[in-house]
């Protein structure tokens, strides 16, 4: 059932494809949010605003260089994003190996077949810091986002992405 009115946080969920970092093959999206208080999307758009001699104001939009950061991210050994995490920490590693996708997924929409409207994006994920206080050993990430975002739809049972045909 759809959610009408205002939409509750919980209903905007963001998911990590952890089985394609380092090389991996595999995809398995892990959902973000356990122990976070607050995930925003920063859209950091590019924009110019000028004054010809005219004194004429002109607007420049160059787009988008969207990222959002995962802080804090704890540890927890039974997550596939934390063992890539702890991986590309422990063997600095950089490039490909940081690149995966992500999935946002509406699950304020009305499901089909268990399915939600959702849009993937390819990005790279990238641990920031590592260690933490005396609350546990955390990794926290920044997810810079890349290419252009697909339409589709998202399978949270099996987690699972499917591109919308065009």
């Amino acid at each position: 059932m759809a959610v009408t009115g205002k939409i509750d946080r919980k209903y905007m969920a963001h998911y990590i494809d952890a089985g394609s970092l380092c090389g991996g093959l595999t995809p398995k999206y892990e959902r973000l949010g356990k122990d976070l208080e607050e995930y925003n999307v920063e859209l950091n758009p590019d924009t110019e605003t000028s004054k010809n001699i005219l004194g004429e104001s002109t607007f420049k939009h160059n787009g988008y260089e969207v990222s959002s950061d995962a802080d804090p991210f704890y540890a927890d050994t039974t997550s596939d994003l934390f063992t890539a995490l702890q991986k590309i920490v422990d063997g600095r590693l950089k490039d490909d190996n940081l690149k995966t996708k992500a999935v946002e997924v509406h699950l304020w929409t009305e499901a089909t077949a268990g399915k939600y409207e959702a849009y993937q994006q390819e990005c790279y994920v990238v641990p920031t810091s590592y260690g933490g206080d005396t609350s546990g050993y955390q990794i926290p990430f920044t997810v810079n986002y890349v290419g252009e975002r697909v339409k589709g739809k998202f399978d949270i049972t099996s987690g699972s992405f499917t591109a919308d045909s065009e």
